[in-house]
C-alpha cells in the first residue's frame, strides 16, 4: 500500500521482484519448516537471475507488464488526499542544493561511456547497468566518489549554516520570511531529493 494513504494503489512490481517472489514460494514449499536467511537468499536469487537466459526471464517480464497495466489503470482513478505532493509549498530558490550521493557522481561520470558502448539500451537499462557496475566496483574505487560526496557535503553544510544565519531572505517580490520558514523549505527540498532517488530506483526496477 502507499505510504500514509491506505487507498493508494499497490506499487507495480518489476520482473526481478516477481522472480524473487516465485523463488521464495518454491523454497517455502520445499522447506516449510526452515527459516530463511534473507541476505543469503537474496544473494542466491541475484546470482541465479544473472545466469538466466532472456527466454527464461520472459515469464517474469510478462508478469511485470501485466502488473504495470493494473497499476497505471488504478492510478488514473486515484485521487491523493489533500496536503500530499501537489499542494506542497514552493521551495526557496536561494536555498543551497543538497549534494549528490557517491553513486550519483559515479553515474554522471560513467553514463556517457555506457551509452556509447551500448547504443541500443534504454535510459532505464543504462541506469540498471550503472547500478550493477557500482555494486561490483571495488571498495577503493567507491571510496573515491564517497570522498567527493563528503567534500560536497561539507560545503553544503557551511552554505546551509550561512543561509540560515541570515535569518531572513528577500523573495522575488521583495518580501521576507523568517529562518524557521526557510528551514521548512529546506526540509521539503530534502524530501524531494529522496523522492527523486526513489523514482530513479523505480525506473531501474521497471527495466529489470
Amino acid at each position: 500500500m502507499g505510504k500514509g494513504d491506505p487507498k493508494k494503489p499497490k506499487g507495480k512490481m518489476s520482473s526481478y521482484a516477481y522472480f524473487v517472489q516465485t523463488c521464495r514460494e518454491e523454497h517455502k514449499k520445499k522447506n516449510p519448516e526452515a527459516s530463511v536467511n534473507f541476505a543469503e537468499f537474496s544473494k542466491k536469487c541475484s546470482e541465479r537471475w544473472k545466469t538466466m537466459s532472456e527466454k527464461e526471464k520472459t515469464r517474469f517480464e510478462d508478469m511485470a507488464k501485466v502488473d504495470k497495466v493494473r497499476y497505471d489503470r488504478e492510478m488514473k482513478t486515484y485521487v491523493p488526499p489533500k496536503g500530499e505532493r501537489g499542494s506542497r509549498k514552493k521551495k526557496d530558490p536561494n536555498a543551497p542544493k543538497r549534494p549528490p550521493s557517491a553513486f550519483f557522481i559515479y553515474c554522471a561520470e560513467y553514463r556517457s561511456k555506457v551509452r556509447a558502448e551500448n547504443p541500443g539500451l534504454t535510459i532505464g537499462s543504462i541506469a540498471k547497468k550503472l547500478g550493477e557496475m557500482w555494486n561490483n566496483a571495488p571498495a577503493d574505487e567507491k571510496s573515491i566518489y564517497e570522498r567527493k560526496t563528503a567534500k560536497l557535503k561539507e560545503k553544503y553544510d557551511k552554505d546551509m549554516a550561512s543561509y540560515r544565519s541570515k535569518g531572513k531572505v528577500e523573495t522575488s517580490k521583495g518580501a521576507s520570511k523568517p529562518a524557521s520558514k526557510q528551514r521548512d523549505d529546506d526540509d521539503d527540498e530534502d524530501d524531494d531529493e529522496e523522492d527523486d532517488e526513489d523514482e530513479d530506483e523505480d525506473d531501474d526496477d521497471d527495466d529489470e
